[in-house]
Protein backbone atom coordinates (compact mmCIF):
# COMPACT_ATOMS: atom_id res chain seq x y z
CA UNK A 1 0.00 0.00 0.00
CA UNK A 2 1.25 3.63 -0.64
CA UNK A 3 1.61 5.63 1.69
CA UNK A 4 0.57 9.43 0.67
CA UNK A 5 3.01 12.10 1.13
CA UNK A 6 0.95 14.64 3.40
CA UNK A 7 0.90 11.30 5.55
CA UNK A 8 4.58 11.38 5.92
CA UNK A 9 4.89 14.85 5.89
CA UNK A 10 3.02 14.86 9.35
CA UNK A 11 5.03 12.22 10.67
CA UNK A 12 8.58 14.09 10.05
CA UNK A 13 6.92 17.38 10.82
CA UNK A 14 5.97 15.86 14.18
CA UNK A 15 9.55 14.45 14.81
CA UNK A 16 10.72 18.02 14.40
CA UNK A 17 8.29 19.53 17.02
CA UNK A 18 9.09 16.94 19.41
CA UNK A 19 13.18 17.14 18.92
CA UNK A 20 13.59 13.83 17.31
CA UNK A 21 15.65 15.77 14.64
CA UNK A 22 17.25 18.50 16.00
CA UNK A 23 17.94 22.01 14.22
CA UNK A 24 20.28 21.77 11.84
CA UNK A 25 20.43 18.37 11.68
CA UNK A 26 20.40 16.19 8.50
CA UNK A 27 17.26 14.55 6.97
CA UNK A 28 18.47 11.97 4.55
CA UNK A 29 15.44 10.53 1.87
CA UNK A 30 17.01 7.16 2.54
CA UNK A 31 17.28 7.34 6.11
CA UNK A 32 13.91 8.99 6.47
CA UNK A 33 12.05 6.51 3.94
CA UNK A 34 13.68 3.37 6.13
CA UNK A 35 12.15 4.89 9.47
CA UNK A 36 8.42 5.50 8.10
CA UNK A 37 8.33 2.42 6.00
CA UNK A 38 8.21 4.16 2.59
CA UNK A 39 9.93 4.75 -0.58
CA UNK A 40 11.75 8.13 -0.88
CA UNK A 41 9.28 9.68 -3.72
CA UNK A 42 6.54 10.58 -1.00
CA UNK A 43 9.84 11.22 1.44
CA UNK A 44 10.51 13.80 -0.96
CA UNK A 45 7.47 15.54 -1.79
CA UNK A 46 7.09 15.84 2.53
CA UNK A 47 10.88 17.58 2.65
CA UNK A 48 9.48 20.29 0.12
CA UNK A 49 5.94 20.99 1.94
CA UNK A 50 8.55 20.94 4.69
CA UNK A 51 10.50 23.27 3.34
CA UNK A 52 7.73 25.56 2.24
CA UNK A 53 6.36 25.81 5.62
CA UNK A 54 9.60 26.63 7.00
CA UNK A 55 10.77 23.52 9.17
CA UNK A 56 13.35 22.15 6.59
CA UNK A 57 16.16 23.98 4.66
CA UNK A 58 18.50 22.85 2.15
CA UNK A 59 21.70 23.53 2.21
CA UNK A 60 24.11 23.37 -0.65
CA UNK A 61 26.62 19.73 -0.19
CA UNK A 62 24.27 19.13 2.52
CA UNK A 63 20.63 18.87 1.18
CA UNK A 64 17.87 18.94 3.42
CA UNK A 65 17.98 19.68 6.74
CA UNK A 66 16.13 20.93 9.67
CA UNK A 67 15.82 24.76 9.99
CA UNK A 68 17.42 26.93 12.26
CA UNK A 69 15.14 29.66 13.61
CA UNK A 70 16.57 32.36 15.42
CA UNK A 71 15.30 34.62 18.51
CA UNK A 72 13.80 37.14 16.03
CA UNK A 73 11.49 34.50 13.62
CA UNK A 74 10.13 32.67 17.04
CA UNK A 75 9.34 36.98 18.19
CA UNK A 76 7.94 36.90 14.61
CA UNK A 77 5.68 33.98 15.01
CA UNK A 78 4.46 34.87 18.25
CA UNK A 79 3.39 38.50 16.96
CA UNK A 80 1.20 37.19 13.94
CA UNK A 81 -0.13 34.82 15.50
CA UNK A 82 -1.79 37.40 17.58
CA UNK A 83 -2.94 39.35 14.49
CA UNK A 84 -4.41 36.18 12.82
CA UNK A 85 -6.38 34.51 16.01
CA UNK A 86 -8.31 37.96 16.90
CA UNK A 87 -9.20 37.60 12.86
CA UNK A 88 -10.44 34.22 13.28
CA UNK A 89 -12.62 34.95 16.23
CA UNK A 90 -14.22 37.56 14.22
CA UNK A 91 -14.98 35.14 11.06
CA UNK A 92 -16.16 32.63 13.72
CA UNK A 93 -18.72 35.23 14.76
CA UNK A 94 -20.11 35.60 11.48
CA UNK A 95 -19.92 32.13 9.83
CA UNK A 96 -19.69 29.49 12.65
CA UNK A 97 -21.97 26.51 13.09
CA UNK A 98 -24.09 25.12 15.44
CA UNK A 99 -22.01 22.27 15.29
CA UNK A 100 -19.04 24.24 16.23
CA UNK A 101 -20.48 25.98 19.14
CA UNK A 102 -21.22 23.16 20.39
CA UNK A 103 -18.15 21.98 20.85
CA UNK A 104 -16.80 25.37 22.17
CA UNK A 105 -19.08 25.14 24.25
CA UNK A 106 -18.25 22.00 25.40
CA UNK A 107 -14.61 22.65 25.90
CA UNK A 108 -15.28 25.44 27.21
CA UNK A 109 -17.64 23.78 30.61
CA UNK A 110 -14.77 20.96 30.82
CA UNK A 111 -12.15 23.54 30.83
CA UNK A 112 -13.77 25.44 33.30
CA UNK A 113 -14.31 22.68 35.43
CA UNK A 114 -11.09 21.11 35.15
CA UNK A 115 -9.46 24.65 36.06
CA UNK A 116 -11.67 25.09 39.47
CA UNK A 117 -10.62 21.52 40.46
CA UNK A 118 -7.16 22.69 39.60
CA UNK A 119 -6.58 19.40 37.07
CA UNK A 120 -4.10 21.11 35.16
CA UNK A 121 -2.79 18.45 32.94
CA UNK A 122 -5.91 18.53 30.90
CA UNK A 123 -6.10 22.32 30.62
CA UNK A 124 -3.26 22.76 27.91
CA UNK A 125 -4.64 20.27 25.36
CA UNK A 126 -7.95 21.44 25.96
CA UNK A 127 -7.24 24.97 25.36
CA UNK A 128 -5.60 23.58 21.48
CA UNK A 129 -8.47 21.91 21.22
CA UNK A 130 -10.30 25.48 21.66
CA UNK A 131 -8.63 27.23 19.39
CA UNK A 132 -8.21 25.32 16.68
CA UNK A 133 -11.96 24.71 16.61
CA UNK A 134 -12.69 28.63 16.86
CA UNK A 135 -10.08 28.91 13.90
CA UNK A 136 -11.99 26.18 11.84
CA UNK A 137 -15.40 27.81 12.65
CA UNK A 138 -13.98 31.24 10.54
CA UNK A 139 -14.83 29.30 7.52
CA UNK A 140 -11.51 30.62 5.83
CA UNK A 141 -9.80 27.46 4.69
CA UNK A 142 -6.78 29.84 3.82
CA UNK A 143 -6.91 31.65 7.63
CA UNK A 144 -7.06 28.31 9.06
CA UNK A 145 -4.14 26.25 7.35
CA UNK A 146 -1.97 29.20 8.66
CA UNK A 147 -3.19 29.22 12.24
CA UNK A 148 -2.44 25.02 12.11
CA UNK A 149 0.87 25.57 10.77
CA UNK A 150 1.67 28.76 13.18
CA UNK A 151 0.66 26.25 16.38
CA UNK A 152 3.03 23.53 14.94
CA UNK A 153 5.75 26.49 15.07
CA UNK A 154 4.65 28.04 18.04
CA UNK A 155 5.35 24.10 19.63
CA UNK A 156 8.55 23.30 18.13
CA UNK A 157 10.44 27.16 19.17
CA UNK A 158 8.43 27.77 22.52
CA UNK A 159 7.43 25.72 26.02
CA UNK A 160 4.51 27.07 27.17
CA UNK A 161 3.74 27.31 30.61
CA UNK A 162 0.57 26.96 32.44
CA UNK A 163 -1.49 29.71 32.79
CA UNK A 164 -1.20 31.38 36.39
CA UNK A 165 -4.65 31.63 37.00
CA UNK A 166 -6.54 29.06 34.90
CA UNK A 167 -9.90 29.97 36.08
CA UNK A 168 -9.52 33.36 34.61
CA UNK A 169 -7.92 32.33 31.48
CA UNK A 170 -10.92 30.42 30.74
CA UNK A 171 -13.89 32.70 31.62
CA UNK A 172 -11.80 34.49 29.12
CA UNK A 173 -12.71 31.32 26.70
CA UNK A 174 -16.10 31.23 27.94
CA UNK A 175 -17.02 35.01 27.28
CA UNK A 176 -15.11 34.67 23.61
CA UNK A 177 -17.52 32.07 23.07
CA UNK A 178 -20.48 33.87 23.79
CA UNK A 179 -19.47 36.87 21.47
CA UNK A 180 -18.52 34.31 18.61
CA UNK A 181 -22.54 32.68 19.66
CA UNK A 182 -24.36 36.85 19.57
CA UNK A 183 -22.56 36.92 15.97
CA UNK A 184 -20.55 40.12 17.91
CA UNK A 185 -17.73 40.12 15.34
CA UNK A 186 -15.76 42.85 17.06
CA UNK A 187 -15.89 41.95 20.37
CA UNK A 188 -15.07 38.37 19.89
CA UNK A 189 -11.97 40.00 17.74
CA UNK A 190 -11.26 42.33 20.75
CA UNK A 191 -11.53 39.44 23.68
CA UNK A 192 -9.40 37.18 21.28
CA UNK A 193 -6.89 39.79 21.31
CA UNK A 194 -6.13 40.49 24.81
CA UNK A 195 -6.46 36.53 25.82
CA UNK A 196 -4.00 36.08 22.92
CA UNK A 197 -1.44 38.65 24.18
CA UNK A 198 -1.83 37.54 27.61
CA UNK A 199 -1.22 34.00 27.21
CA UNK A 200 2.04 35.06 25.02
CA UNK A 201 3.34 35.60 28.67
CA UNK A 202 3.47 31.97 28.95
CA UNK A 203 5.71 31.25 26.40
CA UNK A 204 9.33 30.24 26.84
CA UNK A 205 12.21 29.75 23.98
CA UNK A 206 13.49 26.47 23.97
CA UNK A 207 16.90 28.27 23.92
CA UNK A 208 18.99 25.24 23.17
CA UNK A 209 17.43 24.54 19.86
CA UNK A 210 17.33 28.67 18.65
CA UNK A 211 20.49 30.20 17.58
CA UNK A 212 21.07 34.49 17.77
CA UNK A 213 19.80 36.74 14.95
CA UNK A 214 22.54 36.76 12.53
CA UNK A 215 22.41 40.81 12.65
CA UNK A 216 20.14 41.79 15.32
CA UNK A 217 21.71 46.01 14.60
CA UNK A 218 19.09 46.14 12.30
CA UNK A 219 16.25 44.85 14.11
CA UNK A 220 13.56 47.82 15.62
CA UNK A 221 12.74 47.06 19.21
Amino acid sequence: MRIPAHTVCTAIREDIVSGVFGPGGRLTEEVLARRYGVSRVPVREALRTLESEGFVTTRRHAGACVAEPTEQEAADLLELRMLLEPLAAARAARRRSEAHLKVLRGLVRLGQERARRGQGEDLRSLGGWFHETLSQASGSPGLIALLTQMRHKVAWMYVVEAPVRPVESWAEHGAIVDAVARGDAERARALTAVHVDRAAGAHRLRVRTLQPAVNTASVPH
